[in-house]
């Protein structure tokens, strides 16, 4: 084998040598830098957002359950209806239409005492009405009942609902994102970042509670003021 046929070879398997160590060097390169990319934007950081609104309760129904006792069951039945015109003259006095107190149930139990038969008529009336001013003037002069001679049973109160919910949505969970947002935005200044896009977002679960609490109280449940709440889950890029 001639002297210039092996020191051709040498300089063919030198570069092929070089041509392998550029490209593993470059191959080697391209490879960290796509794993720091992907390193990069997987980094994210999970924060809460929190939205709170006071709203008035636009709904209001009173639930009146009163009941007579009696020897002989046309005595009591005529107790629960003086008892049922008293209340029904009682909210026309202050200005409901007769339509807004409908009855929603009513039982007759009889029992025996001492071999004397005796009857008692429970009945239940439902005050549904949309104006909550008139709905609250009615549970304060609700004495005025019992002076008309109407006893009140446990289970009688006055519950206020906020039905729209659905019209504040949208707002309420731009609120807690922007709350969320800020959060991360701190966890980012912190740890020498920016805050990117959201990776992902969780809505939490809608609350609707008495602005202070439950009222309490003889014949009050609840109270027109509520408090709406939601926290939202948000999962931010950091760059």
């Amino acid at each position: 084998m001639s002297e210039k046929f092996i020191e051709s070879r040498n300089k063919v398997w030198l570069a092929s040598a070089g041509l392998l160590t550029i490209g593993l060097v470059v191959g080697g390169y391209l490879l960290g830098d796509g794993l720091l990319r992907a390193k990069m934007a997987d980094r994210s950081v999970t924060v809460r957002g929190l939205a709170e609104r006071e709203v008035t309760a636009d709904l209001a129904t009173w639930t009146i359950a009163y009941s007579a006792q009696s020897s002989d069951l046309q005595s009591a039945q005529a107790d629960i209806d003086r008892d049922t015109d008293a209340i029904t003259k009682f909210f026309g006095e202050l200005g409901f239409k007769a339509d807004a107190l409908k009855p929603t149930g009513a039982n007759v139990n009889q029992y025996s005492s001492n071999g004397i038969p005796q009857y008692t008529i429970r009945q239940r009336l439902s005050l549904r009405t949309d104006d909550i001013d008139k709905a609250q003037a009615a549970v304060a002069r609700q004495f005025d009942l019992v002076r008309r001679g109407v006893v009140l049973e446990d289970g009688s109160g006055m519950s206020y609902t906020f039905t729209k919910l659905d019209e504040i949505k949208p707002a309420m969970v731009a609120e807690a994102t922007k709350d969320a947002r800020k959060s991360a935005e701190q966890f980012a200044e912190d740890s020498g970042t920016d805050v990117g896009g959201i990776k992902s977002a969780t809505q939490g679960y809608f609350s609707i509670n008495s602005r202070d609490g439950d009222a309490g109280g003889y014949g009050v449940t609840d109270t027109p003021y509520k408090k709406v709440r939601v926290v939202t889950t948000v999962n931010f890029y950091l760059d």
